[in-house]
């Protein structure tokens, strides 16, 4: 027998095939709608974005704090710095208020005088002798014109004044002065009460105001003018009779010093 031989069937070439890759298909994410409506529906979950408004108000609350923080802090340090001022000033020259007293005070003429109209006027004249003191060793005190009113019981018996002078340091200065009152109209309860305390033993009580404003010279400062205010008290005088002058009671005559301060219309 002849064998057969068959031909092996192969291809001719290699069949390559390209495989074609096609991206998945995107889903649809089936809750994103839902959130987006729930965000909107609760504001909570929606992140704050703040408004111009907002912005420029925050803003100036900032800078209004902290202008009130500098103003206070600026008046906190004026006035450490003059607590400062006034301790050293205080150690260097160790200021001491002037004093006074009361010398003499004679009653030369003392008159009330009831008219046919049931009028009464009052008419004086006392001699006042005041001195004062100047206790400070570094300090000069200068003067004006020095007011000065006798009264009794508010009840105002005479005016007068001192002209004004310079006080050095630890020196006594004696001054004069006449004090008056011509006529004046008094009215009832003024009349009752000189009529009342003249009739006492120890005889009318008798304060002395003197008013003045004082510049303060230390070295080559020299202060504002301060205005100070005395007030007399603890003297007694009796009614001159005939032509010899009453001399007033001054063994308990106290004064004291006091600073007048004036703000606006006030004085303290």
């Amino acid at each position: 027998m002849t064998d057969r031989v068959y031909p092996s069937a192969k291809p001719n070439g290699t069949a390559t095939a390209t495989a074609t890759t096609t991206p998945p298909a995107t889903t649809a994410n089936p809750n994103a709608a839902p959130m987006k409506n729930q965000m909107y529906n609760n504001p909570s979950l929606i992140p704050y974005r703040p408004t111009p408004t907002a912005y420029h108000r925050h803003n100036r609350r900032r800078c209004f704090c902290m202008c009130c923080f500098w103003t206070i802090l600026s008046i906190c340090i004026i006035l450490l710095l003059a607590a400062i001022a006034g301790a050293i000033f205080y150690v260097l020259y160790h200021p001491q208020r002037p004093t006074f007293s009361v010398s003499s005070l004679k009653i030369s003429s003392f008159n009330l005088t009831t008219t046919t109209d049931d009028t009464t006027h009052l008419t004086t004249k006392l001699n006042l002798t005041l001195s004062t003191k100047n206790p400070n060793k570094k300090l000069i005190y200068n003067y004006n014109t020095i007011s000065i009113t006798a009264l009794s019981n508010q009840v105002v018996l005479a005016n007068g004044s001192f002209p004004g002078f310079t006080s050095s340091p630890s020196y006594i200065t004696i001054k004069h002065s006449t004090l008056s009152m011509v006529s004046q109209v008094l009215d009832a309860d003024s009349v009752l009460s000189l009529r009342s305390d003249l009739k006492r033993k120890a005889g009318l009580p008798v304060t002395i105001l003197m008013d003045a404003m004082v510049v303060v010279k230390m070295d080559k400062l020299k202060s504002k003018r301060v205005g100070i205010r005395v007030t007399c008290q603890g003297i007694h005088g009796q009614t001159p009779k005939r032509k010899a002058p009453a001399v007033a009671s001054t063994n308990n005559a106290k004064c004291k010093v006091d600073l007048r301060i004036n703000i606006l219309k006030w004085t303290f």
